[in-house]
């Protein structure tokens, strides 16, 4: 094992068998260093995928709200008397398409019925084909060589009860 991946508990301080990660988060035996290093890679890709999803329904929220605005502008313009503008408005923008023949809603399902899940589904099929289908396990192993063992609030579960240092 690289040193990168080393557990450097014994440099800090004594352990107890009860201050480990719990077994999913711990790589099966034979996994190399150079498939969690790939597979927390491919995680690290997800993640941004899942952001950039948040980021989509972000994108048909304010659309959708913006258009409701622009109708209520248009009730106002005719309240104001200035029905020729908002027969325009309602014409050329109320209700238009986001993108060709789409309305946000239709963008985000097929962002999520494709791209979204055919990555989702690869990055779940790889994990359950290396690593039994753990997640994280290269962060867990980060986590395991950053923390101070033993000391509170770098416990490696909630629940240990780690000494106050």
């Amino acid at each position: 094992m690289s040193d990168r991946h080393r557990d450097r508990s014994s440099d800090r301080h004594d352990d107890t068998s009860r201050d480990r990660p719990h077994a999913e988060h711990t790589r099966p035996d034979g996994v190399s260093d150079a498939t969690i290093d790939a597979l927390g890679k491919y995680s690290e890709a997800l993640e941004v995928i899942e952001d950039a999803r948040g980021s989509l329904y972000r994108f048909h929220r304010l659309t959708g709200t913006a258009d409701l605005a622009i109708g209520e502008a248009v009730a106002l313009f005719r309240e104001a008397g200035h029905d020729a503008i908002a027969d325009r408005i309602e014409g050329e923008i109320v209700g238009r398409n986001t993108l060709e023949g789409r309305w946000t809603f239709q963008i985000v399902e097929e962002y999520d019925d494709g791209y979204y899940a055919a990555v989702k589904a690869s990055e779940q099929a790889v994990r359950d084909e290396l690593v039994e289908g753990r997640r994280h396990i290269y962060e867990a192993e980060m986590k395991e060589r950053e923390r101070t063992h033993g000391s509170r609030h770098h416990e490696a579960w909630p629940g240990v009860g780690a000494s106050r240092r």
